[in-house]
């Protein structure tokens, strides 16, 4: 049985303080990258078959207990948030957060409400679209722009995704970007898209893993977002690391707080429907 999981929308554009200069994907890159994500396909199958905990948050007594007292809790899930490849780089984050009251009903009610994420998820997010929902998946389109230091940046992501409930109380999904293109002169007339795998290597992939449980009164999520960027010219990575680990964990923890919110909002509209669900 599957269920849609999903939260792509962690975004977090990490190599946009680098120089906005052309960058082709190569694919030596893009070998690295598919290789780097099977280890983290069978490090989640073990995880579903609880040879570890399912949770990150549960790996971490101290962890486990800042989550539940309603922290946003964000690491690097790899080394110090980034691992070098030929030509590119791989950053790879995670963070969890505790919904309470909620329910794994209400938190699928937000993350799939794809055509809205332009609202739930601004100022990022400016469009989104979903394109079509079948039994093995969702596909939808989403733009999102980013001001950060001297570059602007605007992308527009392709995502695919497949679900997975493990229980009735767990479950997780996979998303994937199939195709980012970034768009040059955004918000102008002659705005246009560049072809994929070109431009200034801000975003080449990005990977979304969402885990979520219901128990303790309301819900665990957590969000693994890896992306695939140009890489940091060795004279800029003292400069440029620090900007890039700070945009990563600011992004992902809006992210995360601002899909509490809207499954918070989502349950006090439907409180107003019917006030016994406040008693």
């Amino acid at each position: 049985m599957k269920r849609s999981a999903r939260l792509s929308v962690a975004i977090f554009m990490a190599a946009l303080p680098v120089r906005a200069e052309a960058a082709e994907l190569q694919p030596a890159t893009l070998k690295a990258y598919d290789s780097y994500l099977r280890e983290v396909a069978l490090h989640l199958e073990q995880r579903a078959t609880n040879h570890q905990p399912f949770l990150w948050t549960d790996e971490s007594p101290d962890r486990a207990a800042r989550v539940r007292r309603g922290e946003v809790v964000v690491a690097p899930a790899v080394g110090r948030g980034t691992e070098s490849i030929p030509n590119g780089l791989i950053h790879d984050w995670i963070g969890a957060i505790f919904i309470p009251n909620a329910t794994t009903e209400s938190l699928m009610a937000v993350l799939h409400d794809y055509d809205n994420y332009k609202e739930l998820y601004r100022p990022a997010v400016r469009a989104s679209q979903s394109l079509a929902c079948t039994s093995d998946g969702q596909e939808f389109l989403m733009v999102w722009q980013r001001h950060v230091l001297f570059v602007n940046a605007a992308m527009q992501g392709h995502y695919q995704e497949h679900d997975v409930v493990v229980d009735s109380h767990r479950g997780y999904s996979v998303s994937d970007a199939a195709e980012i293109r970034q768009i040059e002169d955004y918000g102008h007339p002659d705005q246009h898209l560049l072809p994929p795998d070109t431009g200034s290597g801000f975003m080449w992939r990005i990977h979304s893993i969402a885990r979520y449980e219901e128990r303790d009164g309301g819900v665990y999520l957590e969000l693994q977002a890896i992306a695939l960027t140009r890489d940091i010219p060795a004279s800029l990575s003292w400069l440029v690391r620090p900007a890039v680990n700070r945009l990563s964990i600011n992004s992902l923890s809006a992210t995360l707080r601002q899909t509490r919110d809207a499954v918070h909002g989502q349950f006090r509209a439907a409180a107003l429907r019917e006030p016994r669900l406040l008693q």
